[in-house]
């Protein structure tokens, strides 16, 4: 093997060795207060809530660490393993003009590594969520999804790798910030269109009907000066899963904001208003569009280094594959995320400081009280841990861990 080769075995090797540490870190805090729940909760969170939290995770975490192994072998097994190479020569064995034979390509590996991590979702779903009572997915459904999600991908991607192996053929040395604008006009388009046209093809939304907290939420919507052009949507979770969660999407009128129909089972109308205000905190502070905007930046450097990588035929070489357009972007596929998981803490704090400022503008413009008592029945109805790694927090969440976030909001019921 060259010395590229060699230096990106030692990047997998040692991400997957900080993953696993990082997952031991996680287990042996969580493992170590799972018998007392933090004084902050006493009285809310029934000790066998936090053992069930506890084991949940635990659990959780220990399937990640069969995910880590699985995605590092099958990276190693594509680039230095001779993965690539065998795919594109079978592929070249059909002769089919370009660019659909470099597109084929693509998605076969792409095909492959859904399958190859198909064992652990299945285990997820129908072993770990139905052990501790969350799961409510049939083989059927699951299969529907999967089938769905697959077809979808398809019929997103294939445009956008064709385009771009096009770009790189004919747009000369400077394809790559073609290709970019054109990724741009497709993640915008996509952020649009996704909460009307494609979520629906998963589950059904439905507007609020309870009169009472319909007349609540307008208010509050008008007290915070969101246009509900876009409005406020009950989606079925129950089919899928028992956990609940309300979450904020879309730009310009396709914005919406979304209760699973299994956190208002649990909620009172005060508590909803408060979730209600923490996600309009997003909108309101601009989360949305910045962490859009920081995408397409992102992406842009990563088109920049694309196009400086794709000249050199040391690339290739030192994995073995021909110098063409799907090698480039499967290469740049396999090598980017090893870079980008040692700078995943700089995501996950800008990630939970916005989570922070969405509390603040909640507290402010509804009740701080009301969306404590929400966040603590959503820790225990989802069997969240109290007790969290500081270290593996660092790494992966992007909420603050429950101790500090309701430390923080007691603080602001009290201004």
């Amino acid at each position: 093997m060259s010395g590229l080769a060699y230096a990106f075995v030692g990047a997998v090797t040692a991400e997957a060795a900080v993953r696993l540490w990082l997952a031991s870190r996680q287990i042996a805090a969580v493992r170590a207060h799972r018998d007392r729940v933090p004084d902050l909760f006493t009285g809310q969170i029934a000790p066998a809530d936090q053992r069930k939290a506890a084991d949940y995770t635990i659990a959780r975490v220990r399937l990640g660490r069969w995910g880590t192994l699985i995605d590092s072998l099958a990276s190693l097994g594509f680039t230095v393993g001779g993965g690539l190479a065998a795919v594109d020569a079978l592929i070249g064995h059909w002769h089919w003009a370009e660019p659909w034979a470099e597109c084929t390509v693509i998605v076969t590996v792409f095909v492959i590594l859904q399958l190859l991590g198909s064992p652990v979702a299945l285990w997820r779903t129908f072993v770990l969520e139905a052990r501790f009572g969350f799961n409510r997915m049939s083989p059927l459904l699951f299969a529907i999804d999967t089938a769905k999600g697959l077809l979808l991908g398809l019929a997103l991607g294939v445009p956008l790798v064709l385009a771009t192996l096009s770009l790189m053929e004919r747009a000369g040395q400077w394809w790559w910030a073609w290709a970019w604008l054109v990724w741009v006009g497709a993640s915008v388009s996509l952020t649009w269109a996704a909460p009307r046209f494609i979520a629906p093809m998963f589950n059904r939304f439905s507007a609020l009907t309870d009169a009472a907290l319909k007349q609540r939420v307008e208010a509050l919507l008008e007290r915070c000066g969101f246009s509900a052009a876009g409005g406020v949507f009950v989606m079925d979770g129950s089919r899928r899963s028992a956990h609940g969660n309300a979450y904020f999407t879309g730009i310009g009128r396709n914005k919406r904001i979304v209760f699973f129909d299994t956190l208002l089972a649990r909620i009172d109308a005060n508590e909803i208003e408060a979730v209600l205000a923490h996600e309009l905190g997003h909108f309101r502070l601009h989360h949305v569009r910045q962490r859009l905007a920081t995408s397409l930046v992102m992406v842009l450097l990563g088109f920049g280094m694309l196009g400086l990588l794709a000249r050199e035929p040391f690339l290739y070489a030192a994995f073995g594959v021909r110098q063409t357009g799907a090698m480039t972007l499967l290469l740049f596929a396999f090598i980017v995320p090893r870079m980008a998981f040692f700078a995943m803490p700089i995501g996950s704090w800008w990630s939970r400081r916005q989570e922070l400022a969405a509390d603040a503008y909640a507290a402010e413009h509804a009740s701080a009280a009301d969306l404590m008592s929400a966040l603590v029945k959503l820790y225990r109805d989802n069997a969240s841990t109290l007790t969290p790694d500081r270290v593996h927090s660092a790494f992966y969440d992007s909420h603050p861990s429950a101790v500090e976030r309701i430390t923080r909001l007691k603080q602001l019921a009290t201004r």
